[in-house]
């Protein structure tokens, strides 16, 4: 991303469209230049070099002719803002034509348009938020659920960047006896106690190895947890996606074969997002289409963690159901298998005659009893799927959510493991160094201590234009 950082940049930074108030940020040296030239004050001798830091102020913007808006001016002074440089805010009526006339003053008065995730930018650039810091930003914006909104919080508040910071100190310690080692090399000393060493690697190596591990379930928590719904054509996918989802999103038909494809949508339940997944029906077919579909179905049960297997109670015994469950095992293998949670849903209990027998003898899975076509007991659904995936933040500490962040992990990981190597081959300290270092450089990655053009653009390009 190369930017010209000493230009003053301007933008929305509300949504565009018609609404009570937009906000219009402003960012850079010459902030106040250009506030003198299109704010007025109502108060008397107003001059905003002389008023204090984030303080609001009533006016109006005005073009060369006529009033644009009656506005409320926010002054907030270096090195106290959001970017670390002279900001304001222009608080306007969120009328189109006010905001587009707005940002052609702003423009003409010497400011240019920013690029999406400047401000941002301007706030690592300046020291105002490490790296990782600023990626959560961009997922607090992005947040839809309890769950993600509060991993890309504690992101943002530098719980993670903490964390990261007392491995990096504890490793520079580490490095810092070795590079001490290397400049007396010729003296053949040591400063650095090898078992003493080791054990701070152990323990390092461990911490890291958890922080990578916790990917798994941040990563589900910030994009939504994945449930897939699977079973035999024509026993009630659509309507019990529809059910749950409380709206006509798949198409319901008698034609066994109507699903051909997934259909996706996204739940809040109880602070956490579920993103349900309506397959094709499993049976075999000649049709090549369906049949496409049907190994769709196979690739969604493999991304999937929690799987409700629907099937019609009037049509299905206990014996056919333990015989599709074991038909999965050897699919998905066993370690695959046990990384899921299946819920088996007895559909179409409002055909019922006689009562269900020997279901109640499945212990191994839980077994709830619906009509997705009257919408009974569909609550009792949710109820299981939030207890199935309950995520314990508090007690399992910082959470990684980010898919770079885990990369620079794997990457630390890997470097320990050749330090590790290296003790117990007795290499000599020189290598062993380079090894550290490759450890440190990933670390730094990740709170942008090692950074490079390519990949600020890469993270701040994703962010809204304004913030």
């Amino acid at each position: 991303m190369k930017l010209n950082t000493s230009d003053t940049i301007c933008a929305l930074a509300t949504p565009p469209g018609s609404s009570a108030i937009a906000v219009l940020r402003v960012s850079g040296k010459d902030t106040f230049q250009v506030a003198e030239k299109v704010f007025t004050a109502r108060k008397k001798d107003f001059e905003i070099a002389k008023v204090d830091t984030h303080t609001l102020h009533y006016g109006s913007i005005a073009g060369k002719e006529d009033i644009i808006d009656d506005v409320l001016l926010s002054v907030f002074k270096n090195p106290h803002s959001y970017t670390g440089e002279d900001a304001i805010e222009i608080s306007c009526h969120g009328s189109a034509y006010i905001v587009q006339k707005v940002l052609s003053l702003l423009l003409d008065s010497g400011c240019r348009m920013a690029q999406p995730g400047e401000f941002t930018l301007r706030a690592f650039l300046n020291g105002k938020l490490d790296l990782s810091q600023a990626e959560g930003v961009g997922d607090l914006i992005a947040s839809n659920s309890k769950a993600s909104h509060k991993l890309a919080l504690d992101q943002m508040r530098g719980g993670f960047s903490k964390k990261i910071g007392g491995l990096r100190d504890r490793l520079m310690q580490f490095a810092s006896l070795i590079e001490l080692e290397l400049d007396f090399s010729e003296e053949d000393v040591e400063f650095a106690d090898r078992n003493a060493l080791k054990a701070l690697l152990e323990e390092i190596r461990a911490e890291v190895q958890v922080l990578a591990d916790s990917f798994a379930d941040g990563n589900v928590l910030k994009s939504g947890i994945p449930v897939a719904i699977i079973g035999k054509p024509n026993v009630g996918k659509s309507t019990l996606l529809n059910a749950i989802l409380n709206e006509e999103k798949a198409i319901v038909s008698d034609i066994p074969g109507t699903t051909r494809d997934a259909i996706e949508d996204t739940i809040i339940i109880n602070g956490l997002a579920f993103r349900f997944i309506d397959t094709a029906g499993l049976r075999e077919t000649g049709d090549r289409i369906e049949t496409m579909g049907i190994e769709r179905t196979y690739e969604k049960i493999r991304q999937a963690k929690v799987i409700l297997y629907l099937f019609d109670i009037n049509e299905t015994d206990c014996l056919e159901v333990k015989e599709r469950m074991e038909a999965f095992k050897r699919q998905l293998g066993e370690e695959n298998m046990n990384e899921k949670h299946f819920i088996l849903i007895a559909n179409k209990i409002d055909q019922l005659i006689g009562t269900p027998k020997h279901f109640k003898d499945m212990v191994e899975f839980e077994c709830i009893f619906v009509s997705a076509k009257r919408k009974e007991n569909i609550s009792m659904i949710s109820d299981s799927l939030v207890k199935a995936v309950t995520f314990d933040t508090e007690e399992n500490g910082v959470i990684v959510s980010n898919a770079r962040h885990h990369e620079a992990l794997t990457g630390v990981l890997a470097s320990i493991e050749s330090i590790e190597n290296g003790f117990s081959k007795e290499i000599p300290s020189d290598l062993i160094a380079i090894d550290i270092r490759q450890a440190l450089h990933h670390l730094g990655e990740i709170t942008g201590e090692i950074t490079n053009d390519e990949l600020l653009g890469n993270i701040f390009s994703k962010f809204c234009i304004g913030k």
